[in-house]
């Protein structure tokens, strides 16, 4: 077998894994914000959706991660310009969603630390 075809084989494989982790971590955090969501709704407690929406930002946050790595791996392997393009288009929008996600948890966590 060739080993460029290896190679590729197997980073395509890890740019998988990757995509699915981040995948995984959206669900998860919808899962946990969305508990959260029913609680707070239950317990008629509107003050704790932003909470349950920092949540949800804190999941999203980590998936952006994940899945901007997984872009960065599919461009391993002899990218040409356009995939080199593609990728710096799409780590400027996901950096940028994560810099003011980011941003947003640290100023509630600072309000939160004020309240108390």
């Amino acid at each position: 077998m060739n080993i460029e075809l290896s190679i590729s084989t197997l980073v395509h494989a890890l740019r998988l894994a990757v995509e699915i982790m981040g995948a995984v971590t959206i669900a998860a955090g919808s899962v946990s914000a969305f508990i959260k969501f029913c609680v707070a709704l239950v317990k008629n407690r509107h003050a704790d959706f932003n909470t349950v929406r920092l949540t949800l930002a804190r999941y999203l946050a980590l998936a952006l991660e994940f899945q901007l790595g997984a872009d960065i791996i599919s461009t391993a392997i002899a990218p040409g310009w356009e995939e080199i393009g593609k990728l710096g288009a799409i780590a400027i929008i996901r950096t940028g969603l994560n810099y003011f996600l980011t941003k947003e948890l640290a100023e509630e966590k600072a309000a939160s630390h004020l309240k108390s």
